[in-house]
């Protein structure tokens, strides 16, 4: 049975093999090397120290998924705005594992006052596609040609989750 949890460090390995199969495999990452396990701990601990969530899916002890979030852009009017990221073990997509990593990323979310969720999707990738629209994402917004990987040239797909938070934002 699958079950989501917050990430811990002995989870590092698992979240860089996954993440490492998706760049060499797959275009929902626009990378061409593998990342090293200093690298994604480094990540890791990033994540920590700026308070964003990172969330794993385990199955029978197995981590097979991850899903974050963090800054959408660095200017400060864009604190309010996020920017995720989901994905699940290569043998495990189709299962609703993503779909189990999402909800926690939204909750989140709101509970730390953002107001918009960002999915930066490769447009070719239907399932994510699916799976964040799913969740009430909207497309708004469609980048032509702007990746090279596989020998061909990649779109990318902005969609879009507007929270009902903050009621009273603060600038500055």
């Amino acid at each position: 049975m699958v079950s989501i949890r917050s990430a811990t460090d002995a989870d590092i390995p698992a979240l860089s093999a996954i993440y490492n199969h998706v760049i060499l495999n797959t275009t929902a990452v626009y990378s061409y090397e593998e990342q090293t396990l200093e690298m994604r701990q480094a990540w890791y601990e990033g994540k920590m120290k700026d308070g964003y969530p990172v969330f794993v899916a385990e199955d029978n002890g197995v981590v097979v998924g991850f899903s974050s979030y963090g800054p959408f852009r660095a200017w400060a009017a864009y604190k309010y705005t996020v920017e995720n990221s989901v994905y699940v073990a290569d043998g495990q997509r189709g299962k609703g594992i993503g779909k189990m990593l999402i909800q926690p990323l939204i909750d989140s979310a709101r509970g730390a006052g953002m107001h918009a969720i960002i999915a930066g999707i490769d447009a070719a990738n239907d399932a994510s596609v699916a799976l964040h629209a799913s969740f009430g994402f909207k497309e708004v917004g469609l980048f032509k040609e702007v990746g090279y990987k596989f020998g061909r040239w990649l779109d990318l797909k902005f969609m879009e989750l507007v929270l009902d938070t903050p009621v009273q934002p603060v600038e500055g």
